[in-house]
């Protein structure tokens, strides 16, 4: 006999198709650039995370390796501190900004007799003790989070809306049950809706779809006392992840389940039982109730169906406590229109990294430009014509292929401008 489950309240992004219609105090800064990769084999280690030793100030490398770090320009004598799954750490002391850092991670792997799992009854019950450890694991404090967002949708490998931002997130404690709040500091995008032909996608959600992806923070949109019971849990090959030994737990769903779920991997510390890592997609096996989940309206004669959902969440540690550090969701859809011979392939991702944060009061955020979780990010805000925008915020530093698409953008910008000034400005 198959279980049903009702699992609508674990969607936290959604999308939207429709037939389109015709500043602050800066400080001296100086960047830090370079490129982490695999000692061995060369190859570009991308979401690495470079933390500026003994401040909270970090980034994250791109798909290419490459990454860029904001720090004080008086900083004296900086060091990075470099970890990504998989790699040993790495301290890197920095004796000149100016030059670009060629950073080499050691791959490390753990085996099965390092890491003794013989004291957990099954892979499910560490599950439940992660969980239960939160209080301990976990910042209780509210936090005041600085972070960088970004979100592309493209018609298959054209970008037709690219959307950027600097948020302050009202991170609230781990044991509180208050929901985050979201600012935006500074923002800009660009939407060229011609590229997705007569059909157009929009990501409602914007920053709050990699936020929600704190399951932690945020468990009933993954794990809830009811849906745990339909999962497999098992062991898989323990690794290393911000020099620590971490206990792999893979999870899917069981076959006589009816309803979107979801599969991938959480890492564990194989100490604290902090999670410090979850990696994840969901099954898109039920085509109507992933609809259900994602799609929030489109035209009659549209067809919309899942390619690809899949999410992935990290955590940082300070003093022995954990929080999120960053947050990514890929949505890959497939839409044909009646009558319409070929479909179009669209992709909508989303990430966001925190770069800095403090400790702060619970009634201390500003609701100067807050957001709610119905924002549509490709409907705020501006263009890419100012090249010093981001001021002194760390952003993720842009693979190539958006930055051809700023590039882009920034010249059709120069062309309307030319354009207006032949006009004499009309």
């Amino acid at each position: 006999m198959k279980t049903i489950y009702n699992v609508t309240k674990l969607t936290w992004a959604s999308i939207l198709l429709f037939f389109p219609l015709l500043i602050m105090a800066q400080t001296a800064t100086t960047t830090i650039t370079g490129s982490i990769n695999d000692r061995e084999t060369k190859q570009a280690i991308s979401g690495a995370t470079i933390t500026l030793v003994g401040t909270n100030i970090s980034t994250i490398s791109n798909t290419e390796g490459d990454f860029a770090l904001k720090i004080m320009e008086a900083t004296t004598k900086p060091s990075l501190l470099i970890e990504a799954l998989g790699y040993k750490n790495s301290i890197q002391d920095i004796t000149d900004v100016d030059d670009d850092i060629d950073i080499r991670l050691s791959p490390k792997s753990v085996d099965l007799s390092e890491v003794q799992v013989v004291g957990y009854k099954s892979a499910k019950e560490l599950v439940k003790k992660v969980f239960n450890k939160k209080r301990e694991n976990y910042i209780g404090e509210p936090l005041k989070m600085t972070a960088f967002y970004r979100e592309t949708i493209k018609k298959r490998n054209k970008n037709a809306s690219l959307a950027e931002a600097v948020v302050s997130i009202q991170k609230e404690g781990y044991i509180s049950n208050k929901e985050d709040q979201i600012r935006l500091l500074k923002s800009r995008k660009s939407t060229d809706y011609a590229k997705l032909d007569t059909i157009a996608l929009k990501l409602q959600g914007g920053p709050f779809s990699t936020l929600y992806v704190d399951v932690m923070k945020y468990p009933e949109y993954i794990f809830t006392p009811e849906t745990m019971e339909a999962y497999n849990f098992s062991f898989e090959t323990p690794t290393e992840l911000n020099g620590k030994d971490v206990l792999v737990v893979g999870f899917e769903p069981k076959p006589n389940i009816v309803g979107p779920l979801y599969a991938g991997q959480l890492y564990v510390s194989a100490t604290s039982l902090a999670l410090q890592k979850a990696t994840f997609t969901l099954d898109l096996t039920n085509e109507i109730e992933v609809n259900k989940m994602f799609v929030k309206s489109k035209p009659n004669g549209v067809r919309v169906k899942a390619r690809d959902i899949s999410y992935e969440v990290d955590y940082r540690e300070k003093n022995g406590k954990w929080y999120y550090g960053y947050g990514k969701a890929n949505l890959s859809f497939e839409v044909k229109k009646r009558r319409r011979l070929f479909k179009s392939i669209y992709t909508l991702s989303c990430e966001m990294a925190v770069t800095d944060w403090k400790v702060t009061s619970a009634d201390a955020f500003s609701k100067d430009g807050e957001i709610s979780p119905s924002i549509i990010m490709a409907d705020e805000n501006l263009g890419f014509g100012d090249p010093e925008f981001w001021g002194e915020y760390n952003v993720i530093e842009p693979e190539r292929s958006i930055e051809a698409a700023i590039k882009k953008i920034k010249r059709n910008l120069e062309k309307d401008d030319n354009y207006r000034a032949s006009l004499g400005g009309k």
